[in-house]
């Protein structure tokens, strides 16, 4: 927000340095980025008269002038333009003098005549046709203005102001007007704030006559005011509202278009002007837009509409975005007779969420995004028909069409000093913050404290507390030693993704981060089939490119582009591993996707195997104390569809109580011929969110077992397909506490087992913590592993 120090001299009476001012401001909550003087690159340049303009001796298109600058002698320039004439008042910039862009003038000779100055043009002062229409954009600048030789040209022409830029938060929506900062200038100095009601006479006649206005949807459009203007004359704005917006940044464009802006920099409620020529049937509606509906705004822009935007239309048709912009008619053109005038409030997400699908921000849509004030909209209104009659640009009709649906109530907080005072850690005394808050805007009465409608902010004690504090002065507040002691603490979903962070890191990988968006191909390349519930992506609405245009719903394709890098970049070998997060879209499109996190790990290179990524993720289980869980071939109907992207014969998924928790495995020649791998390469994932549902039991001393073990071996015959995993888990089961190891030592297929069979040899070590086992309770041990594998088809060999 641009502040022009003139304007607001109309609010509070301050007389200070630039600095000083805006070193106040800072300190009591109104960050100021910067100040400057206009036309601070304009030095040496002063009003001069013609007193004397005939043609150069040696050229036709030159001419000589004689000028005044007031000072002793007359000044002879030399100059090409040929719109001056004797009498004329121009800014002449004299021997020595600087322009705007580092230009230097100095005297020299044209053509062997002396120039001791230059006279100067609108556009070498760094203006435009905007600031002054009478000039002439392609001559010198002849001005109108009332002034004499040797006056100064900035302040001749008003080029004069100091401007303030602040950096408004987006919880001081009230501070994005000139107004607001005045009231924040006379709390801040505690001078009065000259604030005046505005007013207008007005001429007879009904506003129902011209114009109806309905609000279909009272939740994103809490008002709406409209006003007739009759008898419109457009015509440039005065020169002392032209600076002012000029001051603030906004180019000026007529007096009906300038008025519309003041109010909006004035008050900081966005205006707008029909021409009601083009509002059919005499209709405003403020509805949501229709499916397809399409609207060319005032830039020329034809723009699709979703019905989850608000538009301001007529009988027919959309005539305006609702905070955003107008639409092509409903501009101000040189034939307007009569306009309506309008002053809402809309909902600030709304406008926000508009805007940026129709990928437009414009100085209206800034402020209504931050949340306004639906009060503000009646006097707004009123000061922009108090201007249209001391501009004389047109004839208010008395009376306004105003529908109200605002609902919202005056805050009001329990006014507790000493609260406050434990609060900030200060000694305040009572009457000093009620002169604060009365300051500040606030009604201080019978132990209550009632906020102005403007302080959209407000909700709780603690934010009077603020505001009582930034005008004592923060640097005022003394400096305390935090008390207590900090009890924080990992959550779980931390302190597991740590424990696999570093268990992955001891396991000898090498930790990477990918992005989280993908491209749709990479569902492709992973070979995902055409169904797979995983090719179901959330959408960036504007991604950097095709490539980064969905959110990915595995990670596997980020951990095998890794791993297609490093091998195309002549890496002999990687072990990597990533934690990483895949979003999956909710069946309700409006509501956001689950991010579970993922455990991704790959590997390639000489020493790498099936067994290799195997070890990696029985290490990871066996860190995370998980032992009873089941390893098997990794079928189509395991529950993780990256079973596509392993070789069908060397991959596995681990279950736990029936549940995937991992799948791993070598992956697909597919996939890594898309991934262009000349080699074989491994890979998997782990469903970290779902082991935060695992209760891990917590390691326990155990001491030296005090009675010796007793050791068997076993030897079974049973069909090739069987795991040998199953049989592990069936002996286990059948022992029961006192198996103390199990250990496979040999598995035989050959000339001495039936074809289709299989001999596979355990050593089991038994024993008890209560006593030494007997060979009887051994041989009962085994008798019992025995019957439990006949059900599997397994015997003793």
């Amino acid at each position: 927000m641009d502040l022009s120090i003139k304007w607001l001299k109309d609010y509070v009476d301050i007389d200070l340095p630039a600095k000083e001012l805006c070193s106040r401001l800072t300190m009591t909550g109104s960050k100021v980025e910067g100040f400057w003087q206009e036309g601070e690159e304009i030095r040496g340049v002063v009003v001069g008269r013609l007193l004397k303009v005939v043609p150069h001796e040696n050229s036709d298109h030159l001419l000589v002038c004689t000028v005044d600058v007031g000072g002793e002698e007359p000044l002879q320039i030399v100059t090409g333009a040929q719109n001056v004439r004797e009498g004329d008042l121009v800014p002449v910039a004299l021997d020595g003098s600087s322009l705007p862009g580092g230009v230097r003038i100095k005297s020299g000779k044209l053509r062997g005549v002396v120039s001791s100055g230059m006279l100067c043009s609108i556009g070498e002062l760094g203006l435009t046709k905007h600031d002054f229409p009478y000039a002439d954009e392609n001559g010198i600048f002849i001005l109108q203005e009332d002034c004499a030789p040797g006056e100064d040209i900035r302040q001749a022409i008003g080029l004069d102001d100091t401007v303030v830029e602040f950096e408004i938060t987006s919880n001081r929506p009230d501070c994005l007007s000139v107004i607001g900062l005045a009231r924040e200038t006379s709390a801040s100095f505690g001078l009065p704030l000259k604030e005046k009601s505005p007013s207008y006479k007005g001429i007879d006649g009904d506003p129902f006559e011209y114009l109806d206005v309905r609000i279909d949807n009272p939740v994103l459009c809490k008002r709406y005011i409209g006003g007739i203007v009759r008898n419109v004359k457009i015509a440039p704005s005065p020169r002392w509202l032209r600076e002012r917006l000029r001051a603030s940044g906004v180019r000026p464009i007529n007096n009906l278009v300038d008025i519309t802006n003041y109010v909006m920099l004035e008050y900081g409620q966005p205006m707008h002007a029909f021409d009601i020529r083009h509002v059919g049937g005499g209709k405003i509606i403020v509805r949501n837009a229709a499916q397809g509906e399409r609207i060319t705004t005032l830039d020329g822009v034809e723009r699709e509409l979703s019905p989850e935007m608000l538009v301001i239309a007529d009988s027919s048709k959309p005539v305006a975005v609702a905070g955003v912009m107008g639409g092509e008619y409903s501009g101000i053109m040189d034939d307007t007779v009569t306009v309506v005038f309008e002053s809402a409030c809309f909902d600030g997400a709304s406008v926000r969420r508009t805007a940026r699908k129709l990928g437009m921000r414009t100085d209206a849509s800034s402020r209504y995004e931050k949340g306004l004030d639906a009060k503000n909209c009646l006097p707004a209104i009123l000061r922009a028909f108090e201007l249209c009659e001391l501009l004389g640009c047109g004839e208010p009709v008395r009376g306004l069409i105003d529908r109200n649906c605002d609902t919202r109530e005056q805050v009001v907080i329990p006014f507790e000093p000493d609260w406050i005072n434990r609060f900030l850690g200060v000694s305040i005394d009572e009457e000093s913050m009620k002169e604060y808050l009365s300051r500040l805007g606030f009604r201080v009465e019978s132990g209550m404290i009632y906020s102005p409608s403007f302080r959209m902010d407000i909700e709780s004690k603690a934010d009077i507390a603020e505001e009582i504090a930034r005008l004592y002065g923060y640097d005022k507040i003394p400096g305390t030693i935090i008390t207590g002691v900090a009890n924080a603490r990992l959550t779980k979903k931390q302190e597991l993704e740590r424990k696999l962070e570093s268990c992955c890191v001891a396991l000898g990988l090498n930790q990477i981060n990918t992005f989280s968006f993908i491209s749709p191909r990479c569902y492709d390349k992973i070979a995902l089939p055409s169904d797979s519930p995983l090719r179901k992506s959330v959408v960036i609405l504007n991604p950097l490119g095709e490539d980064t245009s969905v959110m990915r719903t595995t990670v596997l394709p980020s951990m095998c582009e890794v791993l297609s890098r490093n091998y195309n970049n002549r890496n002999p070998q990687a072990a990597l591993f990533e934690l990483g997060t895949e979003y999956i879209p909710d069946a309700d499109p409006r509501k956001l996707p689950a991010e579970p996190s993922r455990l991704a790990v790959g590997m390639y290179g000489r020493g790498f195997d099936f067994y290799s990524i195997k070890g990696v993720f029985e290490g990871i289980l066996e860190a995370l104390g998980i032992n009873e869980y089941e390893v098997e071939a990794a079928a189509p109907d395991c529950g993780l569809d990256e079973v596509y992207s392993m070789h069908p014969g060397r991959s596995a998924c681990v279950k736990l109580d029936g549940r995937p928790i991992a799948i791993f495995g070598e992956l697909h020649p597919l996939v890594l011929n898309a991934y262009g791998i000349g080699a074989r390469a491994y890979a998997g994932k782990l469903l970290v969110s779902e082991l935060l549902e695992v209760e891990v039991p917590q390691k326990q001393y155990r001491p030296l077992p005090k009675y010796p073990a007793t050791s068997r071996d076993i030897s079974l015959v049973c069909r090739e397909e069987l795991p040998v995993a199953r049989l592990e888990r069936t002996i286990k089961d059948a022992v029961g506490q006192v198996l103390e190891k199990i250990a496979l030592f040999d598995v035989y297929q050959g000339e001495q087992i039936e074809k289709g069979m299989k001999s596979v040899s355990f050593s089991l070590t038994l024993r008890s913590h209560e006593k030494t086992l007997t060979d009887e309770q051994a041989d009962a041990a085994i008798k019992r592993i025995v019957k439990a594998l006949k059900e599997l088809g397994a015997e003793i060999r």
